[in-house]
């Protein structure tokens, strides 16, 4: 595997990183004054999103669009300079979830399709939402949806609930992806997906919703209900029935652009640490000066570059291999990078103490968001299992491997049951 980045990559690496020192980090502190003035969005986004359409740094999570997107591994670094700040990824039409539901309309939308819905999002004019997990359910388990779909002599209609629906508080949002189960059919063969436009008679949006009192600022949470939704048959996306396979081309490459974005978020949390440990004293020493902040500090940067390595062995698969070949990364990646990046959150709010549990500091935005990231997209408990289910059976009986000794101890179940 070669994880060298094509010379087109490590320009706009060089490219972005310069807009982002120049135009974005200046403009940080603006943003969040934006935000406590409950304003979704910063005035001064649409100015800095036709200067990255004018720097060529527009769209490039797209892959299958060679005038824009890249493949993932290019990719990758580019999103960890996006991943720095929760609003960046928006300046270039990169933002969660409107990204992976632009991939999902360019593998299976229609022409038509691509037209009314793709077209005006990769312009960037459009924002919208993705509805699956449901709150009377396990959502861990697809099979359960319950929100039904039933064919109409005009299209479908829908009745249900759905929550944690990723910007479906926005006002700017448009239309949802929403997965459903045709009454007829059993589970997961009766999956389907259809566009479901926000203004649509029906569809009711009881609250926005929170993570451990953690507000989403960039694509706010709702919990939204379907009472008799009506949506023509041309809002179908994909065949009756393959609304499972529609979810999963969208939530594959959510997963690990979310990995790419955690990485440089944990990169900042690092950068914080560190200036923190040197300025800050306790007991007339520098808190740097203690091994124990060190071991802190130093265990952090192993877990970033463990992470980032992993994250490039699956970009590379995926772009190699295809997403079937890659399913086992991306289960590692959705495992272990919310991981890193909870522990690291953790231990930089243990370093700046009451200031890093405060709104002073983005530290306790990280924790939330990477204690939220071990549940969506698949929580933890079903990575480890399709991790599991991709280990290779053994080949031998155990006593006959020749990896024990003679005089090795009889395994056999009779023995182990019987032992006291």
């Amino acid at each position: 595997m070669d994880f060298d980045l094509s010379p087109r990559a490590r320009d706009l690496v060089d490219r972005m990183e310069a807009f982002f020192a120049d135009h974005l980090l200046p403009r940080n502190r603006e943003w969040r004054a934006a935000l406590d003035a409950d304003a979704l969005d910063a005035p001064f986004m649409p100015d800095l999103q036709d200067r990255a359409r004018a720097a060529g740094l527009w769209n490039l999570g797209l892959p299958n669009f060679p005038d824009h997107g890249l493949g993932n591994l290019d990719f990758a670094p580019l999103a960890e300079i996006m991943g720095r700040l929760v609003w960046a990824p928006q300046v270039f039409n990169c933002q969660p979830p409107d990204l992976p539901n632009m991939i999902t309309l360019d593998a299976v939308a229609d022409p038509d399709q691509r037209q009314r819905w793709l077209e005006p999002m990769m312009a960037g004019g459009v924002r919208t939402g993705f509805a699956m997990s449901e709150p009377a359910v396990a959502s861990a388990d697809a099979r359960n949806i319950a929100l039904r779909i039933d064919r109409t002599s005009r299209g479908y209609m829908l009745n249900g609930r759905k929550w944690y629906v990723s910007n479906g508080a926005h006002p700017a949002c448009a239309f949802l992806i929403v997965i459903g189960a045709m009454s007829e059919a059993g589970p997961r063969a009766g999956h389907t997906a259809v566009i479901v436009p926000m203004d649509t008679p029906g569809l009711s949006v009881r609250r926005r919703v929170d993570f451990l009192s953690w507000a989403e600022p960039t694509a706010p949470i709702a919990e939204i209900d379907f009472t008799d939704v009506e949506v023509p048959a041309e809002n179908r996306l994909g065949a009756e029935g393959e609304g499972f396979g529609v979810a999963q081309t969208r939530l594959g490459p959510a997963r690990v652009h979310h990995a790419m974005r955690a990485i440089g978020l944990a990169e900042v949390v690092v950068g914080l640490m560190r200036a923190r440990a040197a300025e800050r004293q306790s007991f007339n020493r520098a808190l740097q000066e203690y091994d124990t902040v060190q071991g802190w500090i130093a265990r952090s940067r192993a877990e970033i570059e463990q992470a980032r390595l992993l994250v490039q062995r699956c970009a590379w698969m995926l772009d190699h291999e295809g997403h079937r070949a890659a399913q086992r990364e991306v289960s590692m990646v959705k495992l272990i990078v919310p991981e890193m990046l909870q522990r690291i959150a953790d231990r930089a709010i243990q370093l700046f103490g009451a200031m890093g549990g405060s709104a002073d500091t983005p530290l306790a935005s990280v924790f939330s968001w990477a204690r939220a990231f071990r549940i969506f997209d698949g929580p933890d408990e079903v990575h480890l299992r399709q991790i599991y289910r991709h280990e290779p059976l053994p080949t031998v009986a155990l006593t006959e491997s020749p990896y024990l000794y003679p005089g090795a101890a009889p395994l056999s179940g009779a023995a182990v049951s019987g032992a006291k």
